[in-house]
């Protein structure tokens, strides 16, 4: 029985390498280093609500910055500020009609990224 006066010890490993064979094993089937700096920059989109309803509504259509504005309720500004970002990681690219630009989605990746969030929370 624990004591007010005894103190809790964490397990520590005191020694360099138990599994070797694992630890190997692993090391050959993960990514460069670089690559998760690049990974959590990604991920860092996510974590952003504007850019998030962003990307949802351009998972259901192209549009350009004055249909996004009014549909999200902000600033053709703000939303320029927001896709440039989201351009800048190759998760929406744009055409030009005219004097309109549209965006939409880079690809179908951002497009499952979207959809496997949306399942986990309501699962």
């Amino acid at each position: 029985m624990k004591t007010p006066e005894t103190p809790i010890k964490s397990p520590i490993c005191d020694c360099d390498v138990i599994h070797e064979d694992i630890v190997n094993r692993v090391r050959e089937k993960m990514a460069p280093p670089n690559e998760y700096d690049r990974l959590a920059t990604l991920y860092k989109m996510f974590a952003d609500g504007t850019r998030v309803r962003i990307l949802n509504a351009l998972e259901h259509s192209e549009m350009c910055v004055c249909d996004l504005a009014v549909l999200l309720g902000m600033t053709k500004s703000a939303i320029s500020h927001q896709l440039k970002s989201l351009r800048l990681l190759n998760l929406v690219r744009f055409r030009k009609e005219g004097q309109i630009v549209f965006y939409s989605l880079a690809d179908s990746h951002v497009k499952d990224i979207l959809d496997k969030g949306f399942e986990h929370l309501r699962d």
